[in-house]
């Protein structure tokens, strides 16, 4: 009962329909309260006496009054950067890794905090962040991450796809997969991981597509079904994809010319309806780059679909440099979308997300490429049955939530990083957090605010 009132809690939140990116406030001297100043003015708004009052007032006051308020956190944070005596971790070790790069991290450095510069970051990843790794950085200040072992072991995973050892001969249980699906509990970090294989996968130049949010191609926009294909197109959604997609790909796609030349097929645009004259298909220049197929999307609505589309296909062809394609919120596109179509007068039936084109195009894992997708338990889509259609039976790894050693370096950071009062601090407060979260990355943030308060 506490397990789920904790997580309704930090459940809670503002919506936001646009990506997750870290400001340009480095410094994250955030403008909304903590969780401790919202505390002190309910305490203050009860009237339980000016006694009780005047202790409240008290206990902010002082020289660690400014801990408890952003600003003043901020400011405090800010000098600690001088002083390396802090940066400590779990029986002495250090608490953040001088591992230059993602692609340098080994099991030696796990259960440290890795650090990311805030214009690398949206400059990588700039179809945006988790929602929750934008709100650990927001909440400790800082933009790091713990170095986990079962990251790197993903990582490595497909290290070998591409760079396999030398030797055919393989220990159990190292079986390379080219498709995998992160399931886990929830905030169990299976979205903070795959933002970092991409991040990796990017500094080694592969070609990465990149979705953060898959549920925004099964919800909102125009849908119209095609009487061509029998799916269900949906232009603004695929423009969307392809504009992400330019992001940070844009060089690298004018590199590489398209393997197909067949005409690709128009579809309604986005709220203009059919092409006149009755033009179902257009076809590309001879010569023309995948970053001319993605234009091509991007300015004409009626093509959007059909070039999201013909891009699947494209990127299969593609062997001049490794391609993976990375899926956040994977779990959307086996249920239900938004979308329904008129029955009777009266009824109407949702339509399923593997009836829409672009999802049908993208979803399927039978395949010999690299794939990845994460579950995301945020979006209330509900449990699925083990065997899922169009995945591979042994493609679902399940991704593990902290351990004792990893939650033991967290409450460390969160010190560090003045979540955590010095004089509340102990190592069986940590267990404490540990064990009644069980290991939840956020019910544990949330937590390390009543261990200051204490």
């Amino acid at each position: 009962m506490l397990r789920t009132i904790l997580r309704r809690a930090t459940a809670t939140g503002p919506r936001s329909d646009g990506p997750w990116r870290l400001t340009a406030a480095a410094n994250y001297s955030s403008s909304k309260d903590t969780k401790s100043t919202v505390k002190k003015a309910k305490k203050s708004n009860k009237s339980k006496g000016e006694a009780t009052a005047a202790a409240d007032d008290d206990a902010y006051a002082g020289a660690d009054a400014d801990l408890f308020d952003d600003k003043g956190r901020a400011r405090r944070l800010q000098a600690d950067e001088s002083d390396p005596s802090l940066d400590v971790g779990p029986n002495g070790r250090p608490l953040f890794t001088s591992t230059p790069t993602l692609a340098q991290l080994t099991s030696m450095d796990s259960c440290s905090y890795f650090k990311f510069k805030t214009e690398e970051l949206n400059e990588v990843l700039p179809e945006g962040l988790p929602l929750g790794m934008v709100k650990e950085f927001e909440e400790a200040m800082q933009s790091a991450v713990l170095v986990r072992q079962s990251f790197l072991d993903l990582r490595d995973n497909f290290r070998r796809v591409v760079d396999p050892p030398l030797g055919s001969a393989r220990s159990k249980g190292s079986k390379v997969k080219k498709q995998v699906v992160l399931d886990g509990p929830v905030s169990c970090g299976k979205s903070t991981a795959l933002a970092m294989l991409v991040h990796w996968a990017r500094e080694e130049g592969w070609l990465v597509l990149y979705v953060p949010r898959g549920k925004d191609w099964t919800h909102g926009g125009f849908f119209y079904k095609n009487p061509q294909t029998g799916l269900w197109d949906t232009p603004v959604q695929a423009e969307n994809i392809l504009k992400d997609f330019l992001k940070f790909n844009e060089s690298r796609l004018k590199q590489l010319l398209c393997q197909i030349s067949d005409p690709i097929p128009l579809g309604e645009g986005a709220g203009v309806g059919w092409m006149k004259d009755g033009i179902d298909s257009m076809a590309m220049p001879e010569g023309s780059t995948l970053y001319d197929l993605v234009d091509t999307g991007i300015k004409h609505t009626h093509a959007a679909v059909g070039v999201v589309v013909r891009l699947r296909k494209e990127l299969s062809l593609v062997k001049d440099i490794p391609v993976l394609i990375a899926i956040d919120q994977y779990n959307n596109w086996f249920t239900f979308s938004e979308y329904e179509e008129a029955v009777t007068v009266r009824s109407t039936r949702p339509i399923h997300a593997k009836e829409l084109a672009t999802v049908k195009a993208f979803r399927s894992m039978i395949h010999d490429d690299m794939m990845v997708g994460a579950f995301s338990h945020s979006t209330a889509v509900g449990k699925l049955r083990q065997d899922l259609p169009d995945v591979p039976s042994d493609a679902r790894i399940n991704f593990p939530r902290y351990t004792l050693d990893e939650a033991a370096a967290v409450c460390h950071y969160y010190l560090r990083q003045r979540l955590i009062r010095r004089e509340a601090f102990s190592e069986e407060n940590c267990k404490r957090i540990y064990y009644l979260s069980n290991g939840n990355g956020a019910e544990m943030r949330w937590l390390a605010t009543f261990m200051r308060e204490q």
